[in-house]
């Protein structure tokens, strides 16, 4: 468990808590648990139940456990496993030891079932899967009884018995519960237990199994092998509850852990369904799983992001049981306010135009002292050489000044070079087509720190040493989508055709101060008048580093939401 504090805001979940230990319940203990499949990466949804259950045990000094949900092999593997184990400890949470697997549990899931048998409670059905769904009925309407569902006890023993021995095919027989086909939850209508599944490797098991339980039947007995105190799922498993309780209230389980729902995360210009996410990754949609395009914790972490600001997005934006939609901006102002606060600064010019210093003489340069932070001397400084000729960012030059805003270098104009001189331009180069390839200008000597007395230069800029600044690729990340609700956006059938052809704009002819080169993976910098970027190391080559933009310096959506 993480060992630094983190604002917990009270909610309906820690009041229930509250009253629960209030009243002596589960003899005062609380024992949570966070349990993916591993099917695929987490995103940030699965953070906000992340920093939850692992929040509720730590502030109630117990426990939360790691718990695989492993039931269909199919779609799971150990890269999987691997790489949620690696989300949950770079979140800055421990389950304090080796995870769980709910395969941990196979053969006591099959003894619960068999004991259900035994019960009456549960049979072999061989409907297919296309006649259970016209058998199971409507919301309106109720389901009718599988022609399966009076075979005897002896008979659905030994058919249970025969699946388990893989004599049947897959799909041929499935163990469902014995509820009630009329109910009005659709869940109790005799919901299935148990399939089957041949030709797979389970990751944890191998091949000793091919039947396999299904969710709705391994979790809360999972949960109770667990001692698991307080069960938090979000909404969607509302409807469940019921079924939840029944398998635990007609099997011979001593502990009975409370569900209790919560509202799921949906975050604004992004997808939040596993399904979609895996499309996009298995074709080529995007690099990878932690593509830093994606909603992953992976892609986010990749991207830059870092554990306090994802942990304070959740704090946030609270737990609550109404379903809401959330700006991305909330995401981008937490990372922005923890970036600007521990990102050291840096200098690097995006859309270099080069300047001629022709008064400075050719063989010198000198070591000029720059603070890493404006607010933080306990941050130190670093030396940047200056040089006669050096870059400066295209779009910090203009021949005539286009309004009285524009505080930048014009031609005969003065600016102030961020921690170094003032400069005239006093001479601009031009390519065939009329456009600037490089500025003559002369620089005051007099002007190094403070202005002297008397003399007003209105504009600062960045720039870095032409003969010491080293070339970089920069990835500028923008929202994934074009809309903000492309899961539910009815103007497209495919929402693919929503995603952002923006949302990744590459520029490979950077500058950047030379200090850079030595920048660690996953190290985070301010540029200076730029924004806030992240060294990937996975991207990178010897020859060229690669940096990704993680958040501007200001949020430049809101004026856009504005006009749509």
């Amino acid at each position: 468990m993480s060992d630094k504090p983190i604002s917990t805001p009270s909610n309906f979940i820690r009041h229930i808590i509250d009253e629960d230990l209030k009243n002596g319940k589960n003899g005062g203990q609380v024992l949570t648990r966070f349990p993916p499949e591993p099917n695929g990466y987490l995103h940030i949804g699965h953070a906000k139940s992340i920093c939850l259950n692992f929040g509720v045990a730590r502030d109630y000094q117990g426990q939360c456990n790691l718990r695989f949900d492993d039931t269909n092999p199919h779609k799971e593997n150990l890269e999987f496993v691997e790489a949620i184990q690696a989300d949950v400890k770079w979140l800055g949470f421990d389950w304090g030891g080796k995870p769980f697997y709910a395969s941990d549990y196979f053969e006591q899931l099959y003894g619960f079932a068999m004991e259900l048998i035994d019960k009456g409670l549960a049979y072999i059905c061989d409907l297919n899967a296309e006649q259970t769904r016209e058998y199971r009925g409507t919301l309106t309407e109720p389901g009718k009884n599988s022609p399966y569902r009076e075979r005897s006890i002896e008979e659905n023993r030994d058919l249970f018995q025969r699946m388990r021995a893989g004599e049947f095919a897959d799909g041929a027989k499935v163990l469902r519960a014995r509820i009630d086909m009329a109910s009005p939850n659709i869940n109790l209508r005799d919901p299935t237990l148990y399939r089957i599944r041949h030709g797979v490797i389970h990751h944890q098991t191998g091949s000793e199994w091919c039947l396999y339980p299904m969710y709705d039947f391994t979790h809360p007995i999972s949960d109770a092998l667990e001692g698991v105190t307080h069960s938090l799922c979000t909404l969607e498993f509302e409807d469940h509850r019921p079924l939840y309780d029944w398998v635990l209230d007609n099997i011979s389980i001593p502990c009975h852990p409370q569900q209790i729902e919560f509202s799921r995360l949906n975050l604004q210009y992004t997808v939040m369904s596993k399904r979609k996410l895996t499309r996009l990754v298995e074709e080529g949609i995007v690099e990878g799983w932690d593509d830093p395009r994606m909603p992953t914790i992976a892609g986010l972490r990749r991207r830059g992001y870092t554990p306090a600001a994802i942990r304070e997005f959740c704090d946030r934006i609270g737990v609550t049981k109404s379903d809401n939609s959330i700006e991305m901006a909330i995401l981008e102002s937490c990372i922005r306010e923890d970036l600007d606060a521990h990102a050291p600064r840096a200098m690097a010019v995006l859309h270099p135009l080069k300047v001629v210093l022709s008064n400075y003489p050719e063989d010198k340069t000198e070591m000029l002292s720059a603070a890493n932070h404006p607010k933080d001397e306990a941050m130190g400084s670093r030396q940047l050489p200056f040089s006669r000729e050096l870059y400066i960012d295209r779009a910090d030059f203009m021949e005539v000044a286009p309004n009285k805003k524009f505080k930048r270098l014009v031609l005969g104009g003065e600016v102030r070079l961020r921690n170094a001189y003032v400069i005239r331009c006093d001479e601009v180069i031009k390519d065939n087509a009329g456009e600037p390839i490089e500025l003559r200008c002369s620089v005051d000597m007099d002007t190094l720190g403070a202005n002297p007395e008397g003399r007003k230069v209105k504009g600062v800029i960045h720039w870095v040493s032409a003969q010491h600044g080293i070339r970089a690729e920069l990835r500028l990340y923008d929202r994934l989508f074009t809309v903000p609700h492309p899961d539910s956006d009815k103007s497209v059938t495919d929402f693919v055709e929503l995603l952002n052809p923006q949302a990744l704009r590459t520029l490979t002819d950077c500058i950047l101060e030379p200090g850079l080169a030595k920048a660690a993976e996953g190290s985070r910098y301010q540029f200076e008048r730029e924004g806030y970027f992240c060294f990937d190391a996975k991207a990178s080559r010897a020859d060229l580093p690669v940096f990704n933009l993680v958040v501007g310096l200001k949020d430049s959506w809101a004026k856009i939401e504005q006009q749509d």
